[in-house]
C-alpha cells in the first residue's frame, strides 16, 4: 500500500477495515497556523473514523530555537529542527505542512514538491504573481499539493456552492464580500511582519482579501477585470524590538475593489483592518435570478436564503438556515442536528480532504484549492495592487 499512496507506512493501527498506516507530519511554523493545523490533525483521526490515514506529528520547525523546542512539547512532536532544509530531508516526514509567515511560504513548498513530499501551504503561496507562477509549475511532481484556503469547507459555504452549481440562485447577477477586522487600528500596535511587505507581500490584501477573492473564484467563477484603491492609514510604528523606533508600514492597511466575472456577472470586494468593532467579519452576498444567499463567518453555521417568487407572498422573505442537519456537508461525522462547529474544523474538513486525496488518489480540485488556484489568486491581488496604483481598470491574465 505505501508504494501505491506514495508514503511509508510507519505503524499499524487496527481499524473497521483492518490496517491504518500513519503519515509523518512536518510542521513549519508554530504559531498561529500551527497551533490551528497540529489542532486538525490531532482531532481528524476520531472524527472521520475510520480514517485513511493516521498523522504522525514527527517534526517542527522554526527559527527560534527555545520558542520551536516549547511548541514541540506543547504540541506533541517528537522532534524539532531551526533549518526547514533539514525537516524535508527528514526520511519520516512525508507531508510537509507549511504553515510559517508568507516569505517562507515558497522555497520549502516546491523543495519538498521536488523531494517527493506531500505538500499542504498555508496562503499565499508567495508574496508576487511571477514567484506564485514558480510554484504551480511544481504541481509536475508526483506528490500531491493543496493551498489551505479552508473557508472552502465550512459546511453553509459548500453548501451554497452546491445550491449554485443546481442552478438553485439561476444566473448569477452580483458577488459581494466583505472581510473586515479591527486588529490593528492601535497606532502603538508593533510593525509586526505582517506588516512588512518583504515578509507579507501584501497587508489586508493578502491576508484578508486573498479569502474572498479565492471565494469569489470558488463560488461564482474567474474574475476577468478588477478597478481597485488601497489605504495605509498609520504609515509608521514601533519597532517590534525596540519600541522607541518607528519604522515605516510598507503593506495595505484596507482595499476595495470592483470586479468582473467571466460569466457576466459583477461584485464587489473589500478587506480592512481598521474596522472599530468588527472582530472577524468576513460577509459573502450573491444575487440571481432566482434568489440570493448570505453567509455571515461569524454565524457560520447559518445561511441565509432568500427564493424569488415563493409562496405564500405574505411570509416571502430571507430563510435562515442552521446547516447543522446529517444530510449537510461534512455534517455526518460531526454532532447530532443544532450541536454548532467553530472556525477550527474547517482544518480537520481540509486536512480529510487532502488526506484522501494523498492515500485514495482523488484530486485536490475541485472542492481544494490547488497551487493553480493559489497563482489565480496572487494574479488577482497582484492586478488590484496595480489598479489602486495607477487609477486605472486592470484586466486578468495568467501565464
Amino acid at each position: 500500500m505505501s508504494e501505491k499512496v506514495g508514503f511509508v507506512a510507519m505503524g499499524e493501527v487496527k481499524g473497521v477495515g483492518g490496517e491504518i498506516p500513519e503519515i509523518g507530519i512536518g510542521m513549519l511554523g508554530y504559531a498561529f497556523m500551527g497551533k490551528a493545523h497540529t489542532n486538525a490533525y490531532k482531532k481528524y483521526p476520531y472524527i472521520f473514523w475510520p480514517p485513511v490515514a493516521i498523522p504522525k506529528l514527527v517534526a517542527i520547525c522554526g527559527r527560534n530555537e527555545a520558542a520551536v523546542k516549547e511548541a514541540m512539547q506543547r504540541y506533541g512532536y517528537r522532534k524539532y529542527y531551526t533549518d526547514w532544509r533539514e525537516m524535508i530531508k527528514d526520511p519520516e516526514v512525508q507531508i510537509l505542512d507549511n504553515g510559517g509567515p508568507n516569505s517562507l511560504h515558497l522555497e520549502p513548498s516546491v523543495e519538498a514538491l521536488r523531494a517527493g513530499k506531500h505538500v499542504f501551504c498555508e496562503k499565499p503561496l508567495a508574496g508576487r504573481r511571477k514567484k506564485q507562477r514558480r510554484c504551480g509549475s511544481s504541481e509536475n511532481s508526483q506528490a500531491k499539493a493543496m493551498v489551505c484556503f479552508n473557508y472552502r469547507f465550512v459546511p453553509a459555504l459548500r453548501l451554497a456552492r452546491d445550491l449554485i452549481a443546481a442552478g438553485e440562485l439561476g444566473e448569477i447577477y452580483h458577488f459581494r464580500a466583505r472581510y473586515l477586522q479591527e486588529w490593528i487600528m492601535d497606532p502603538n500596535f508593533p510593525a509586526v511582519w505582517r506588516l512588512d511587505r518583504n515578509v507579507a507581500g501584501s497587508g489586508a490584501l493578502g491576508d484578508l482579501g486573498s479569502h474572498i477573492i479565492d471565494l469569489a473564484r470558488f463560488l461564482v467563477g474567474e474574475i476577468v477585470a478588477v478597478s481597485a484603491v488601497t489605504r495605509t492609514f498609520i504609515k509608521e510604528r514601533p519597532a517590534p524590538d525596540d519600541p522607541s523606533k518607528r519604522v515605516p508600514v510598507t503593506v495595505d492597511d484596507a482595499f476595495a475593489a470592483v470586479v468582473e466575472f467571466a460569466n457576466g456577472a459583477i461584485g464587489t470586494l473589500e478587506a480592512s483592518r481598521f474596522c472599530a468593532g468588527r472582530k472577524n467579519h468576513q460577509v459573502i452576498e450573491i444575487n440571481g435570478s432566482k434568489g440570493t444567499i448570505v453567509f455571515n463567518l461569524e454565524r457560520l453555521n447559518e445561511l441565509e436564503i432568500y427564493r424569488v417568487g415563493e409562496e405564500p407572498k405574505t411570509i416571502q422573505g430571507f430563510h435562515n438556515v442552521l446547516v447543522t442537519e446529517s444530510y449537510h456537508p461534512f455534517w455526518e461525522h460531526w454532532w447530532p442536528h443544532g450541536h454548532i462547529i467553530g472556525w477550527e474544523h474547517t482544518f480537520v474538513h481540509a486536512i480529510a480532504h487532502f488526506l484522501e486525496a494523498i492515500v485514495c488518489g482523488k484530486d485536490i480540485a475541485p472542492y481544494g484549492a490547488t497551487f493553480e488556484d493559489g497563482y489565480r489568486c496572487a494574479v488577482v491581488c497582484d492586478a488590484i495592487l496595480r489598479s489602486a496604483a495607477s487609477g486605472r481598470r486592470e484586466e486578468i491574465t495568467y501565464k
